[in-house]
């Protein structure tokens, strides 16, 4: 698998959690919930945001060495 297919399979997943999470929250909303969300789903978009970034300044770096290597 290609870092762009692995990006956007990330990005593409952490959309679809969110948006099952906000149909989730519409018929469940206890303290439960609110905790899932605190301390699971809150954390995680800085650190999607952060391993996207690596993976692209990651892919720049292979297309870089690939050029030179040519």
């Amino acid at each position: 698998m290609s870092l762009s297919v692995g990006k956007s399979k990330l990005v593409g997943s952490y959309k679809d959690l969110m948006v099952r999470w906000e149909k989730t929250k519409a018929i469940w909303d206890d303290p439960m919930s609110l905790d899932i969300e605190r301390t699971l789903l809150e954390p995680m978009e800085p650190k999607i945001r952060a391993a996207v970034s690596a993976m692209e300044k990651m892919g720049e770096m292979l297309a870089r060495a690939r050029r030179e290597c040519e």
